[in-house]
């Protein structure tokens, strides 16, 4: 079993482009699942090593929103890579991403969260 090389999927429309941007390309995705990595490991440590709260449950929900927003990185940062890899092939804009306000938003619940947790220790 072989995976599909680019040039197998290209089109007719397509060609090939810069290996720079294709490196830039997977740095950018290489740093998407690094943060997911470490929401991922954060989520972990939090239902490993975290006492739990007077709140029940505020800790396992620290840790599943952690564990989810590290899921929806992943995936988005997948997907993002084939689009922009695609549109650089076509000579297309750049597709705009998602994955920012969703980290964003994303972050900024996990932080109130543990704010909850802290303050009602």
């Amino acid at each position: 079993m072989t995976l599909p090389s680019p040039a197998e999927e290209s089109g007719d429309d397509e060609e090939e482009i810069d290996y720079r941007f294709t490196l830039a390309n997977e740095r950018t995705f290489l740093a998407w699942i690094r943060t997911s990595l470490g929401l991922l490991a954060g989520g972990v440590a939090v239902h490993t090593l975290v006492q739990p709260f007077r709140m029940s449950g505020l800790r396992r929900a620290l840790a599943l929103s952690c564990i989810v927003l590290a899921v929806i990185i992943a995936i988005g940062a997948y997907t993002h890579w084939r689009r922009v890899g695609t549109a650089m092939r076509r000579g297309d804009p750049l597709p705009v991403t998602v994955m920012v306000p969703i980290l964003s938003v994303g972050i900024a619940l996990v932080s109130v969260l543990a704010c909850v947790a802290v303050l009602l220790r």
